[in-house]
């Protein structure tokens, strides 16, 4: 970082805060009360400027590059940019990602004009707390700076709370104060930890012993115990992986995790046992969580909607900690902190139980299955014989192309990524069928991002530039699975891709030009009919149906049709004689074949810039573990 300048402005202090923190990019789209801060943040050279063509694009990069990085930056223009950068600080906020979200605003002038007269000059709402207001409700700290005097305390405080919460902050800054003199950085900033006191020690203690006495009173039928840990988001928020590893590595107890903190451990590891994803889980996993375990300790996971897939609740013989406390079965515990719960539950089971006293391969043991990791759920080889793809290893794949399912493609990238290519990868999955479809692609740990709750469709485009320039991550290749109807949301962030040469592969998952999830989440029912063999492309079978036209009482809800698009002829409109972009499509197993073994060739041309691949699946497919939810049709009238 360079010296602290003797003379020091607003936009200089903002700008070695940041560089303080670690920021090496700063995402956003520019603004004329933007413009003072971007010159000095160049002159300064610490971070770089990464102009997107939308705001959403930006609050997307700036979110990935949080969760890899530990904090990350978007910067906007007033009102039109601020409320364009909402959703993503909105879904920072949920997921407890901790974004710097800056808003440019009209200078100190303007306002008083608008105070007195009522004179509104570009972007300014009548309502002068307008943006201050929304951002309250999606940030843990909420500044607006219109005195360079009180500037450095506003902005230590707004960065302080999101390095200590893990959440969003909002710093709003008038355009004339950007280049106004105020008092240069001073101490460093810290992360504020709850200290633990006597009361907080004495919960963490009844906590702790809670959750022993809920193993206790649940052995298993040979009266061993049989916990089985769920480790969730907040271990990755709070940077515990260390923690975590060293919890089931000392004790031994096996572990699932949510589909949020895939791969925030090594998936190799032997404990390890897949996705727990409640009914969407493979169905090995969900009888080892569910069945072969006696209790759950859910650790940092969060109980929603996506993590419980399907299911409404957590029973009595659950525990889980996140959110600042820990339920063990109908008891709660407050403010006790996972960073604090991780070691003192470690030293607890290695006193009851001894060293590695949990171990129990309940896979092994429920399916008589001994064979190296690679072979069990998390990679799905053992079921590839079922699967109507190629995807197995080199000599026995089937030689007769096929059409592409949802499970073939994943199987099939499996193998690649675990087998053939020699680049790192990081998988960035989008909501909806390309997120069930990746949750079981067997990863090392840090090679996975997804947003699992707020699920805003197209946020896997703009987050795979900040993966991408992550400086942990730097040189993994971003991998996007996206659904068409979500990439029709932010297909400009591949601009953002070729401007910067970051060799991403986006595969568009194009189920005949349809909204596949909500047809699911709606009217399931169509999904019971998935044998058609028609041509989603052809205007006379648009459904893939095979001769119906789609208009009977099983046809599409209309309002889940979107319009189609040649989404691979996309990668020439942004490529330029500098910047390589290429596009594809493949629809059956041969053409995935063929393009895999291309991306495994460094000298191969698609490997120059990003690539942008449609896949081409029937309207009718879907992700196996989507099954639970579709009607058997020999059970319904």
């Amino acid at each position: 970082m360079t010296a602290i300048p003797p003379d020091c402005t607003v936009a200089r202090y903002l700008a070695l805060r940041l560089a303080e923190l670690g920021i090496t990019h700063l995402f956003g789209v520019p603004g004329n009360h933007l413009g003072p801060f971007l010159t000095t943040l160049r002159a300064e050279g610490d971070i770089e400027w990464v102009g997107t063509p939308t705001e959403g694009g930006a609050g997307q990069a700036a979110d990935a590059y949080a969760r890899i990085h530990g904090m990350g930056a978007a910067a906007v223009t007033y009102s039109v940019g601020a409320f364009n950068l909402l959703n993503a600080c909105g879904g920072a906020y949920v997921e407890r990602v901790p974004l710097v979200a800056v808003n440019a605003s009209p200078p100190y002038e303007q306002w008083q004009n608008q105070r007195a007269l009522g004179l509104l000059t570009s972007h300014m709402s009548p309502r002068t707390e307008s943006n201050l207001d929304v951002y309250r409700q999606v940030t843990v700290d909420a500044q607006v700076i219109s005195h360079p005097g009180l500037a450095p305390g506003q902005i230590d405080a707004a960065l302080t709370a999101c390095l200590t919460e893990r959440r969003p902050v909002y710093l709003e800054v008038m355009e004339d104060l950007w280049d106004e003199p105020c008092a240069e950085p001073e101490a460093p900033l810290v992360r504020r930890d709850r200290p633990l006191g006597a009361r907080g020690r004495a919960m963490l203690d009844n906590a702790v012993q809670a959750i022993l006495t809920l193993i206790e009173e649940h052995p298993g039928p040979d009266g061993r115990p049989r916990p089985i840990v769920w480790a969730g988001e907040e271990t990755d928020r709070f940077r515990l992986a260390g923690q975590l590893t060293d919890l089931v590595e000392a004790t031994g107890v096996p572990f699932c995790t949510t589909v949020g903190a895939k791969a925030v451990v090594d998936e190799d590891l032997p404990q390890f046992h897949g996705v727990y994803n409640g009914r969407a889980s493979h169905p090995d996993v969900h009888w080892v969580f569910k069945d072969w375990a006696t209790c759950r300790i859910g650790l940092g996971a969060w109980s929603t909607s996506k993590n419980l897939g399907g299911e409404q609740c957590v029973g009595t013989d659950w525990v889980m900690a996140a959110n600042g406390g820990v339920s063990v079965g109908t008891s709660y515990f407050p403010d006790v902190q996972l960073g604090q719960l991780l070691p003192a539950l470690q030293d607890a089971l290695v006193k009851a139980y001894g060293t590695d006293g949990l171990t129990a391969d309940y896979y092994a043991e429920a399916h008589a299955h001994h064979g190296a990791p690679e072979n069990r759920p998390a990679a799905l080889e053992h079921h590839r014989a079922s699967l109507h793809i190629s995807g197995a290893p080199s000599g026995s794949r089937i030689r007769h192309p096929q059409h592409l399912t949802y499970d073939g493609v994943f199987d099939r990238i499996n193998h690649f990524l675990g087998h053939e290519t020699r680049d790192n990868w990081t998988v960035v999955s989008d909501a909806a069928f390309s997120l069930i479809g990746s949750m079981n692609l067997s990863l090392p740990a840090g090679a996975f991002l997804s947003q699992v709750s707020w699920l805003s469709i197209g946020w896997s485009v703009g987050a795979a530039t900040g993966a991408a320039l992550a400086p942990e991550r730097g040189g993994a290749r971003p991998m996007v699975f996206v659904g068409d109807g979500a990439f029709q949301e932010t297909c400009q962030e591949l601009s953002t891709h070729t401007r910067h040469g970051l060799r991403s592969v986006v595969f568009v998952l194009d189920n005949g030009h349809f909204y596949g999830i909500e047809q699911m989440l709606v009217h399931p029912s169509y999904y019971a009919e998935r044998d058609g063999h028609g041509d989603p492309d052809d205007p006379d079978d648009p459904d893939g149906r095979g001769g119906h036209n789609g208009h009977d009482q099983t046809g599409p809800d209309f309002y889940n049709v979107l319009h189609p698009w040649h989404y691979d002829r996309l990668a020439a409109v942004f490529a330029g004689k500098h910047t390589p972009a290429s596009g594809l499509a493949v629809a059956d197993t041969a053409e995935l074949d063929a393009l895999l073994a291309r991306l495994a060739d460094p000298a191969d041309p698609v490997n120059a810039g990003p690539l942008l691949v449609r896949v081409r699946l029937r309207r009718r497919d879907y992700p196996r573990a989507m099954a639970y939810k579709v009607p058997n049709p020999a059970t319904t009238t």
